[in-house]
């Protein structure tokens, strides 16, 4: 006596024996998980890169602030004003008084 497949006359059991099906199952889970271009190393690529942009976009904006900041420092009174500002620097006649609030952002050098 032979057995019959109770599943042949199904249709997903057609489908599931098609031998193209899977060759194209094969091809699609090795192009998403295991192939070098795979979906997911596009994925970490494109977030490198998106954040590369932005990084430069970051620093083209930091490049022209400083290109407007050399503008003004080739005038002197504009590089006194910086030296006073940045450096606590003073001519030989004045005196300075730093004066720190609590909560300044200033650090005491001297510790």
């Amino acid at each position: 006596m032979k057995m019959k497949n109770p599943y042949k006359d199904k249709r997903w059991f057609k489908l599931m024996s098609n031998k193209y099906v899977w060759v194209l199952l094969f091809f699609v889970v090795w192009m998403f998980f295991l192939d070098n271009y795979s979906y997911f190393d596009h994925r970490f690529l494109d977030n490198q890169i998106n954040e590369l942009q932005d990084n430069k976009k970051y620093y083209q904006v930091e490049i022209k602030k400083d290109q407007e900041q050399i503008k003004q420092l080739k005038n002197p009174e504009q590089i006194e004003k910086y030296a006073r500002e940045k450096y606590f620097m003073k001519k030989d006649s004045e005196d300075i008084y730093i004066i720190q609030f609590e909560g300044d952002t200033i650090q005491d050098t001297k510790e």
